[in-house]
């Protein structure tokens, strides 16, 4: 398999795709749904299956109005910092020398090589995990251990009690897991993410893999 846009046609032709897609569909139609439809695919469309290089592990999309955009952890240019990316900012600044662009998105990070991720791909307008539990884990799954199996010398940054879960199928002999606590201030503040230096360790790992390091800076 040579594409994301191959993968995805083979899920969307399986039962549970089919029953997840309709839930979804008919969900737009009615009321609001995050990201907007044609980003739902995002992680995808900027970072090509033949360049990813790290997977960045998120939960759901951002509830709020104009924040997702389709890429774990990161908002609409515009759109106010939310508080794990904002942590995010904080231990990269320590860890690589890292300055805040004055905005989230990591759009930049998507087209270097990085999946960004989310567990579940929708949700509906201010109500959080609203999509949980039709499908998408089990899709998210299977884009999971297809990269394990395909590929080798990935980095998986999994953070959290969730990502741990999520991350049980990786092939730790052929690929690099970072684990750490989440970066949500509840996590951070009890001294589970600071100190991580896990954007310090994926570049090492890439270049004993003969692979670009990731420019973690994201321009003005």
């Amino acid at each position: 398999m040579n594409s994301w846009k191959e993968f995805i046609a083979l899920e969307s032709s399986k039962d549970y795709y089919q029953k997840l897609k309709q839930i979804v569909d008919a969900d737009y139609e009615k009321e609001t749904i995050y990201p907007p439809k044609e980003y739902i695919f995002n992680a995808f469309k900027y970072c090509p299956l033949d360049k990813v290089k790290v997977v960045i592990l998120g939960q759901d999309p951002y509830h709020g109005q104009g924040q997702a955009h389709g890429l774990s952890f990161s908002v609409n240019k515009g759109i106010g910092l939310p508080p794990s990316l904002r942590n995010i900012y904080g231990e990269l600044q320590t860890d690589v020398n890292f300055y805040n662009p004055g905005h989230g998105d990591l759009t930049e990070w998507a087209k270097q090589g990085i999946l960004l991720l989310n567990d579940v791909l929708t949700v509906k307008a201010g109500q959080a995990a609203s999509h949980q539990k039709l499908g998408w884990e089990q899709f998210t799954e299977n884009v999971i251990s297809f990269l394990s199996n395909e590929k080798s010398g990935l980095v998986f940054m999994l953070w959290g009690n969730h990502a741990f879960k999520k991350g049980k199928n990786i092939d730790r002999s052929k690929h690099l897991v970072l684990s750490s606590g989440h970066p949500s201030p509840m996590s951070a503040n009890q001294g589970k993410w600071f100190g991580n230096r896990h954007f310090s360790q994926a570049n090492n790992y890439l270049i004993q893999q003969d692979k670009t390091p990731i420019n973690w800076q994201l321009s003005y």
